[in-house]
């Protein structure tokens, strides 16, 4: 089932039990032109911080929809207004493309320089409408699906390696930073799995990481931040990363390093591409690097970071029945397969569990495609043709009246009946419980991020008893430093 066809479901009037849902105008206002969405923006970043900004809105405005600006703001986007939705119910919306347009809104209200693409619209920034989207999904899906048997095998290769470095790192120095290990391991894992061949083998050597970094933190900038206190030093990087794009130029030589170790090893996609599909051997080039880049590297860099912090927090009672369970099934599965990993209830609701609390993409963006009503649990909303709509994923996936205990991280919550909650579980630009197909935006990796997290925490529970880390955050993803593991 596609996203669009439960969501239209869930976010039109036709409902019976919200069809009498009163029709109240949108709260919030977008302040004056230019100056407006600076207010918003310093609020966002420094005043008050994301989380609290969204929060202190639905306060005022009690209400989970409302108006207001989302950075950048001037001069890098062309307008700053959107209509947003923080609750389970309104959120879907998003995933309908009968009803929003996902043409150039990944990034939000601002599109990066194609030069960072090569000059084309990769697949990303292309509406489901558009021709050439379904060509390249379908490149994707057909590419993951070719190569499903050597998900495991290789993540549990490039696992091994990144534990054996990280015990000699604590070892020496009585701690380890995982980031830096993470990030290498998840490069030497997407770009095994696309090109057959180890990064080690290319021109690119061990500089993978570093060039997709520049290459990313150049377009992302505009929404990221060092997290400042307010103070002097905001100032400076307000203008520095929110004012004007960074040029491409700086970049661009780190780019073309990584193009060409792609064009070169990538030779099976690319084939595929340009033979059964009518691709253009450069823009299937271009796609490649960003769907390794962007979508899959640049989603590990806060996926695996993020896993082990929410699983650390958790403390030794889970880390114990996780053992446990691993241990016993894999025993009695003779190895780590899918079958061992199906039966894993408890290995299966944590990973979910952090997808929903700590979801790797937090932002969606979308244009209404007509005059739409959109409702939360309260009241039912009027949105216009064109206006732009952002959902912050953390408040819809953390909402109180969906989940218990929301805002805690519930470790069984997805076990037994809890199942049948997964539907309100967003992280994939879609639900849980939909597919992703050539026609929708849903990530065309889907069930590969849930597989290798689930993979990560089995060899980390084959290998280790428990472990202790130390967490904090940076622009995009939280910072984790391993104080202790203990060896099973």
């Amino acid at each position: 089932m596609s996203s669009s066809s439960s969501s239209s479901s869930s976010s039109s009037s036709s409902s019976s039990s919200q069809s009498k849902l009163p029709l109240k105008p949108i709260p919030g206002d977008y302040g004056l032109p230019f100056f407006g969405p600076i207010r918003d923006r310093l609020s966002y970043f420094y005043y008050e911080g994301r989380d609290k900004f969204f929060e202190n809105r639905i306060q005022k405005y009690q209400s989970t929809i409302f108006r207001t600006n989302m950075p950048p703001g001037p001069f890098i986007s062309s307008s700053s207004k959107v209509i947003c939705l923080l609750d389970a119910i309104s959120f879907p919306v998003l995933f309908d493309t009968s009803k929003v347009e996902k043409r150039d809104v990944l990034d939000g209200t601002y599109l990066p320089s194609l030069a960072y693409t090569g000059g084309h619209r990769v697949c990303a920034y292309l509406d489901p409408s558009e021709p050439n989207h379904t060509s390249l999904k379908s490149l994707f899906l057909s590419v993951l699906a070719a190569k499903h048997n050597k998900f495991i095998p290789l993540f549990q290769s490039c696992t091994s390696e990144l534990f054996n470095e990280l015990e000699a790192k604590i070892s020496t120095k009585k701690e380890a930073d995982f980031n830096t290990l993470s990030d290498t391991m998840s490069f030497n894992y997407v770009f095994r799995l696309f090109c057959d061949q180890k990064p080690s083998e290319t021109k690119i050597g061990s500089k993978g990481p570093t060039l997709f970094d520049k290459w990313l933190l150049f377009q992302l900038a505009p929404i990221g931040s060092l997290g400042l206190l307010p103070n002097p030093l905001f100032y400076f990087e307000d203008v520095l990363l929110h004012t004007f794009p960074l040029p491409f130029f700086l970049v661009k030589s780190d780019y073309k390093k990584l193009y060409d170790a792609f064009y070169e090893s990538g030779g099976s996609v690319l084939d595929e591409a340009e033979n059964k599909l009518g691709i253009d051997r450069a823009e299937a080039c271009h796609n490649l690097v960003f769907l390794a880049g962007f979508n899959a590297y640049g989603g590990m860099k806060v996926l695996f970071p993020g896993l082990i912090k929410w699983v650390a927090l958790a403390g030794q009672k889970l880390h114990k029945s996780l053992a446990d369970e691993i241990r016993t099934i894999v025993k009695a599965e003779g190895g780590v397969t899918l079958s061992a990993l199906n039966k894993m209830v408890l290995t299966k609701s944590v990973v979910f569990e952090f997808l929903r609390i700590d979801p790797p993409v937090p932002f969606q963006y979308g244009k209404a495609k007509l005059d739409l009503v959109v409702q939360s649990h309260d009241a039912a909303f009027e949105i216009k043709k064109g206006e732009m709509i952002f959902g912050y994923q953390p408040f819809a996936t953390k909402d109180s009246r969906v989940f218990d205990r929301a805002k805690e991280f519930v470790a069984d919550r997805f076990v037994g009946e809890g199942e049948k909650l997964l539907k309100y579980v967003y992280w994939s630009n879609g639900r849980q419980t939909e597919e992703a197909t050539a026609e929708n935006k849903q990530c065309a990796g889907k069930d590969l991020v849930v597989l290798l997290c689930r993979v990560f925490l089995v060899e980390l529970f084959l290998r280790y008893d428990t472990f202790e880390v130390e967490a904090g955050s940076s622009m995009f993803a939280a910072s984790v430093t391993f104080k202790s593991l203990t060896k099973a």
